[in-house]
């Protein structure tokens, strides 16, 4: 692992060039590397590493603004969090640069792989529509890449590229949370059952088609407590648990059903592997126990207002203009009305990692990154 020193040296080198280096962390990448596997990014604002920066949207789904990016960048990157990101640490263990948004500018690079995820975004297309970069749409952006490197790699080194990549996903937080905060009508016509049904078979739709470009190693980021967030908290300040229960019974669902479906592609889909993260647990530990954790804090957010920090308010961007900002970002496990800090996501991230079969199954990352 490089020093931290070099990391940094090695983060200003690919945010000043705009494109993703070819060497960081002392190894130099080339297609034909045995070892070099890809990371391909889908998610929501727990993965978006600047994709709406360069969208038509609203401040409501950018972080480019201060204090976001305050602990480790020194400036607003539009992540989600005071630093780093779970799919930054990922890269980092598995030896590759920070992998870059694939709306970012000049960014035509994608050997390392690239970043699709958008805050806000749903595996639903109704999902806060026209403002994010739906999962179907960021499907498209994939084969658009797959096309580039085909073309610039010939078809059998891509076809290597894509097999040995892993395809790492967080998605489905705002399919849920949506339609709770907006009591759209599209989203009441459903049961919850059916509702979830029709998520994880929007998703299962994906991860088929990424199969058939070649993806093998798929990666997966449950759905937290999402009644628990700080927003959710926010809501319901005189409640005895503090959470929102029904929109935990439905990521309890949903969690369930992602299992199952998981389970059913590996016996379907050739070569098909997986590591699925329960992060519902490893929220729900922190919450209970932050200071076994390391956090003073682990139900209100570090920057924001209201009840719990839980007004979507942070940077005073938003509507809200007055804002609170805690001293140590590091000392909360939430930095915003629902987004974890730095220190809780490299904590995920490690568990993602190496973690154990009790948190994630039936592989952890490092093994699908094929490191022993």
């Amino acid at each position: 692992m490089a020093s931290s020193s070099s990391f940094h040296l090695c983060i200003l080198f690919l945010y000043a060039s705009l494109l993703i280096p070819t060497v960081c962390h002392g190894k130099t990448m080339q297609p034909d590397d045995h070892d070099h596997v890809a990371l391909f990014i889908f998610g929501d604002s727990v993965f978006d590493a600047g994709n709406n920066n360069y969208i038509n949207t609203t401040m409501n789904y950018r972080s480019n603004f201060w204090p976001y990016g305050e602990t480790f960048f020194k400036y607003p990157t539009g992540r989600f969090s005071d630093g780093r990101l779970i799919p930054d640490f990922i890269a980092e263990y598995a030896k590759l640069p920070l992998i870059p948004p694939y709306k970012q500018p000049a960014n035509h690079q994608f050997i390392n792989g690239v970043n699709f995820a958008s805050a806000g975004a749903g595996v639903l297309v109704e999902t806060h529509k026209g403002m994010v970069i739906d999962l179907k749409t960021q499907l498209s952006y994939f084969k658009d890449v797959e096309r580039l490197l085909r073309q610039q790699l010939g078809d059998e080194e891509a076809k290597k590229l894509f097999k040995r990549a892993v395809y790492l996903f967080s998605i489905g937080n705002n399919d849920y949370l949506f339609p709770f905060l907006s009591n759209s009508s599209f989203f009441q016509s459903y049961s919850q059952e059916k509702y979830v049904e029709m998520v994880i078979g929007n998703l299962t739709a994906v991860i088929k088609e990424l199969h058939m470009k070649g993806g093998r190693k798929f990666g997966f980021f449950s759905l937290p407590p999402l009644g628990c967030i700080p927003a959710m908290r926010a809501l319901k300040p005189g409640n005895s648990s503090g959470c929102v229960e029904e929109i935990n019974a439905i990521v309890k669902l949903h969690n369930y059903a992602l299992s199952e479906v998981l389970q059913k592609q590996e016996r379907q889909l050739e070569g098909f592997m997986y590591s699925s993260f329960d992060s519902y647990t490893s929220f729900s530990e922190r919450m209970e126990n932050p200071s076994r954790y390391g956090f003073e804090e682990a139900k209100s957010g570090c920057c924001g207002s209201g009840p719990y920090r839980g007004d979507n308010s942070c940077g005073g961007k938003r509507g809200v203009k007055e804002y609170q900002l805690c001293g140590n970002a590091s000392a909360y496990m939430f930095f915003d009305s629902g987004h974890p800090t730095e220190m809780a996501n490299q904590q995920f991230a490690k568990l993602m990692w190496s973690g154990t079969t009790d948190i994630v199954w039936p592989y952890n990352l490092k093994a699908l990154f094929g490191f022993t």
